[in-house]
């Protein structure tokens, strides 16, 4: 007992655990500012054309994306039918505890800081093929004037051999700017996936893979119909 007061006076609680993140990148500090100014630049571009301003005449054409993948999703099935909320019985839908495995998908998305579009593909994995592919639906859809510049972490995806000899094919159409290690909360499209999370990808039930991606696909879609601009506020 004399242990635990003594413990107890200086508010010390051996029993409970609160978790950190350690900065093992030493350029955390000058990674995040460069990311920061993206967003800042981002917002002021975005001020300036909402209130009638031009760009500057010795601007080029940039389009900020921010990119990342969400990895297993997972297909889940019911085994036995949803029930209805009944009055007097129960308020919620009941669900059964068992379901069935179908396996799980990729989402690669990349999120327009300018517009709040997503664009996306749903893949069975997330490695370098899945991620260049991702590069040239964004080579397609944006004018080749344009400069792609693109945040995003330091995934083996985004710098691999592979992903690299694309790039070259496609010289100064895309600009890196990378998230410090463990600074994935820099990167905006988080907040989207997190959206997701809440919305169409919540208590999601499905038959297959297949229907899956079908759902996400549509989900996405209908995201498209009322895009939702992300701004960093905290400078």
């Amino acid at each position: 007992m004399t242990i635990w007061r003594i413990l107890d006076g200086a508010n010390i609680k051996p029993h409970r655990i609160r978790y950190y993140l350690e900065r093992r990148d030493p350029d955390f500090d000058r990674k995040m500012a460069e990311v920061l100014m993206v967003y800042q630049e981002v917002n002021l571009t975005h001020d300036r054309l909402r209130t009638g301003g031009e760009e500057p005449e010795n601007a080029g054409p940039v389009i900020t994306l921010s990119i990342d993948e969400k990895p297993g999703i997972q297909a889940i099935q019911n085994t036995a039918p949803d029930l209805a909320p009944n009055p007097g019985s129960h308020a919620e839908v009941g669900r059964d505890y068992e379901y069935i495995r179908h396996g799980t998908l990729s989402l690669l998305a990349a999120l327009d800081l300018h517009t709040g579009e997503v664009i996306a593909n749903v893949e069975e994995r997330h490695r370098s093929r899945e991620f260049v592919a991702l590069l040239k639906r964004l080579d397609d859809h944006y004018p080749k004037e344009t400069t792609i510049r693109v945040v995003l972490d330091h995934h083996s995806a985004h710098i691999s051999r592979e992903t690299f000899a694309y790039l070259a094919t496609r010289p100064h159409r895309f600009e890196y700017v990378h998230t410090p290690k463990h600074g994935s909360w820099l990167n905006l499209v988080e907040t989207a996936f997190s959206k997701m999370a809440r919305t169409f990808l919540r208590h999601i039930r499905v038959s297959s893979k297949a229907e899956l991606k079908e759902r996400i696909l549509k989900g996405i879609a209908e995201w498209n119909q009322k895009p939702v601009v992300f701004r960093w506020s905290n400078f």
